[in-house]
């Protein structure tokens, strides 16, 4: 089972936005080498899911990849907890955020 997130990047722009699934899951945002700026979901309370979640985010990043996952909240938060175990901190836009609990992989 692979826990990283590595599809391939997608640019962040209306047109692809609008080719996106309406479901529950999580997504990854990326500066312009690649570079994990963000990660995020799509929940119950997302009006159209990835898509209107991604829509409004457009602009703020140069790049996209995201899994539909119907238990978003864990595999938001073991995203999370890869990218610190791998970085040492959370992404740059995630840090904003209020601090969540997380766990450590091992």
């Amino acid at each position: 089972m692979r826990l990283h997130l590595d599809k391939p990047w997608i640019p962040l722009d209306e047109a692809n936005v609008a080719r996106i699934p309406g479901q529950l899951g999580v997504y990854q945002l990326a500066d312009e080498g690649g570079q994990v700026q963000y990660i995020g979901f799509a929940g119950g309370r997302s009006l159209f899911g990835l898509r209107s979640e991604l829509r409004a985010r457009t602009g703020a990043a140069h790049s996209f990849r995201y899994e539909v996952n119907m238990q978003y909240q864990t595999r938001y938060r073991e995203l999370l907890m890869l990218h610190r175990g791998a970085h040492g901190e959370l992404p740059l836009l995630n840090q904003a955020e209020p601090p969540l609990r997380l766990g450590r992989l091992g």
